[in-house]
């Protein structure tokens, strides 16, 4: 780091002993800092980029953290994170055994509440406020800081509806710069945008939730802001600043392309060219598998659609909003409208493809019960980054699906192996199944470089066997399966070891199992979610149905939640990686 002011930050105490003029520059010294680091290291940059004089400015007005500070997501966090003691080790933000690329309250004093998931921040300061009312704390503040398409989600309305209805202490920032990791939508965005120009309605929407609104004010005026923030904390109950922010502020190719640089990947930090990729032909990746396929379906079948909550690009539900506008939905951070609006479509016969992350769809669990299930309507759903995703650690792991949907009646549950079992899954489920199902598959590139194949029919619980053994049966699910195949074929194990692609959690290929149990010695279970209550319970369970007495080993995760890191060093850690599963194999093969 050059000789300058950052260096000598150690803590925000040391940030209030600047004058304005060395907090302009310091602001500078941060910028160059987060495109240092994240321009060879990884991460979520634009939206860091455009908070920094917010940063600034909350930590030299208040005195975090003592006060609370809350910022919803975390994507914007990383400028609070270097100015709270972890400018030394920033560099391993995101990496195995580093700092986490969200807030995490266990990771620094100053991380009042983890934020990895969207629009919680409102609900958490506010509880926090109530109790620091409860406890008879005084000259204490609380803040969030929230962006224009969280708080267009329907937890933060909940919370501004009791918020406004207490005289409970709370700053709540709304950074307004009309793009989330894809641009904003709905009509909250349209209302924001005419009180940016000056056209909306006489009532403020936040006026009438009973909040003293101010602004909206330019959110890199770092003078201004540290102005409007010292007034605003000498009021009393609840407040709304709203700030008008550049989303990749300071590197011009993240201003002018806000959706490439909210995470980019690795780039020229001088110039901010992204490196380019790889030139060798690979295999694409799923996402992009379900948005040309749901696209070429749809061309075919009037009655599709498809709908994603704010995630069109990492969807890829993208290709379908540009060839078929009027049939694809990005209904913005909105998992529960998302599913239930879903379950309405089917209602009325048309076929919908609910596109969600395995980790969002956490979110919508009532309404897949209640709104979908318990009224067996035929919605797709479709589960992004199921499994292990890497470096967005524990908030964003997708393993639970499994578990959390086998228990629900009505639900199908299917993984597939490569990139044309997801296609051919896709075009068996809108032929119509009459029941819901959910298809999940994970982050990042399938296996097979020819996958625009014809599309075959897949029978509903029907595996495959995909090599025939004598001793020991390899019992895969999904993606996972294309390793236990690659294991195999280096593996002198004279044929004594069978793999099956199971394919359905649910339902279960019980004829399948059955020739299994009666057939082998030993069985093997191994899939990329939590064993608790996973697909290997399910295997286990039908074996005690049954009365088999084939010894079952189950490999999956662990009952503990899995931090940040590349996946393949996650799955080594999770102890469902090619070698720990070989010396497994290796073992029972040498105990005769």
């Amino acid at each position: 780091m050059p000789k300058g002011i950052l260096q000598h930050i150690n803590d925000p105490k040391d940030i209030r002993a600047l004058e304005i003029v060395d907090l302009i520059q310091l602001a500078q010294e941060l910028r160059e800092f987060i495109i240092d680091i994240v321009a060879t290291k990884e991460g979520h940059l634009g939206a860091s980029l455009g908070v920094v004089e917010l940063t600034i400015a909350l930590h030299y007005v208040f005195n975090t953290p003592k006060d609370k500070l809350i910022w919803d997501v975390g994507h914007q966090a990383y400028g609070h994170k270097i100015l709270t003691r972890r400018r030394e080790i920033f560099n391993t933000n995101r990496q195995l055994g580093g700092i986490s690329g969200f807030p995490k309250r266990s990771e620094s004093l100053y991380d009042d509440f983890g934020t990895g998931h969207s629009s919680t921040s409102i609900s958490a300061i506010l509880g926090m406020a109530l109790a620091s009312q409860i406890k008879g704390t005084k000259n204490m503040q609380h803040i969030a800081v929230i962006g224009d398409a969280s708080i267009a989600s329907g937890m933060a309305f909940e919370g501004l509806n009791h918020a406004g209805d207490t005289n409970a202490n709370i700053l709540i920032v709304l950074n307004d710069n009309a793009i989330g990791i894809d641009p904003s939508v709905g009509a909250l965005k349209k209302y924001l945008t005419n009180v940016k120009k000056g056209t909306a309605k006489d009532e403020n929407i936040f006026e009438c939730l009973n909040f003293n609104y101010s602004g909206p004010m330019d959110g890199h005026d770092l003078a201004a802001l540290i102005n409007e923030l010292k007034r605003l904390k000498d009021i009393e109950g609840p407040k709304l600043l709203h700030i008008i922010t550049t989303k990749g502020k300071g590197l011009k190719k993240a201003e002018e392309n806000q959706v490439v640089y909210h995470a980019p990947g690795k780039f020229n930090k001088e110039t901010g060219d992204l490196w380019p990729k790889t030139s060798e032909k690979q295999p694409p990746k799923y996402q992009d598998v379900f948005g040309y396929t749901i696209v070429e379906l749809a061309k075919n079948n009037e009655n599709i659609v498809g709908i994603t909550p704010a995630m069109p690009t990492g969807s890829s539900l993208k290709y379908m909003m540009e060839q078929l506008p009027e049939r694809a939905f990005d209904v913005g951070i909105a998992e529960q409208h998302a599913v239930t609006m879903a379950g309405g479509m089917a209602a009325e016969g048309l076929v919908p493809f609910c596109n969600i992350y395995s980790t969002f769809l956490q979110r919508a669990y009532d309404q897949i019960i209640h709104d979908v299930a318990l009224q067996n309507l035929p919605v797709i759903f479709c589960l992004d980054r199921a499994g292990l995703v890497g470096q967005d650690g524990a908030t964003h792991h997708g393993i639970y699906d499994m578990a959390y949907l086998r228990c629900i009646p009505n639900l199908i549950i299917f993984a597939p192996l490569n990139e044309i079992e997801l296609r051919d899954i896709m075009f068996t489920a809108q032929l119509g199944l009459g029941q819901p199902i959910a298809i999940r598959y994970p982050r990042g590139r399938g296996v097979t470089l020819d996958w625009k194949q014809k599309f075959n029919k897949i029978p509903i619980g029907i595996s495959q066997e995909l090599k025939k053994g004598t001793k020991i049966a390899v019992l895969s699910i999904g993606h996972i399966g294309n390793m236990v195949s690659d294991l195999l074929k280096s593996m002198n194990e004279k044929g004594q070891i069978g793999h099956y692609n199971m394919r359905f959690v649910k339902p279960l290929d019980t004829a399948m199992l059955k020739k299994i149990f009666s057939t082998y010695e030993s069985v093997i279970t191994i899939e990329d979610g939590c064993k608790m209550g996973g697909f290997g319970n399910a295997i286990l369970e039908y074996a005690n149905e049954i009365h088999s007495f084939v010894p079952i080993k189950i490999f999956g995760i662990e009952d503990v939640f899995i931090e940040q890191g590349t996946v393949e060093e996650l799955h080594k850690i999770a102890k469902i990686d090619i070698s720990t599963l070989k010396n497994y194999i290796n073992n029972l093969l040498n105990t005769d």
